[in-house]
């Protein structure tokens, strides 16, 4: 998989192949990822690399379509739908905002606006 310039774009590509070294690729190693609310998910490469290593092999089809891309200086805004992930109903997609935060060419931080009642 040939890896673009933009973090933002790599990373997606790479969920979309469940392919975790190449989603890592995209992120500084202190990644804090948040709730909309502002309540920290996930820190570190680490934590990040285990939760999405389990979510892409329990998710065989697993996709997030971009609906909108917005950028913003050093933020990038992507509303997504999401389909085949783990624990939702078949042919259920979801949507969500994601608000990427870049430090150079990574992804350091991550907010994700979605209904909370549908993804538990």
């Amino acid at each position: 998989m040939s890896i673009p310039q933009d973090p933002v774009e790599a990373q997606l590509q790479a969920y979309n192949a469940r392919d975790v070294d190449a989603f890592m690729a995209c992120y500084t190693d202190d990644c804090v990822v948040e709730d909309g609310d502002g309540t920290r998910m996930m820190a570190g490469s680490e934590q990040m690399r285990e939760r999405y290593a389990a979510l892409f092999a329990g998710s065989p089809h697993l996709h997030c379509t971009l609906v909108t891309r917005i950028r913003v200086g050093e933020h990038v805004m992507d509303e997504e739908r999401i389909s085949g992930r783990l624990g939702t109903p078949e042919g259920e997609t979801r949507h969500a905002v994601a608000v990427y935060k870049l430090r150079g060419d990574k992804i350091c931080h991550v907010r994700f606006y979605r209904d909370q009642q549908k993804w538990r």
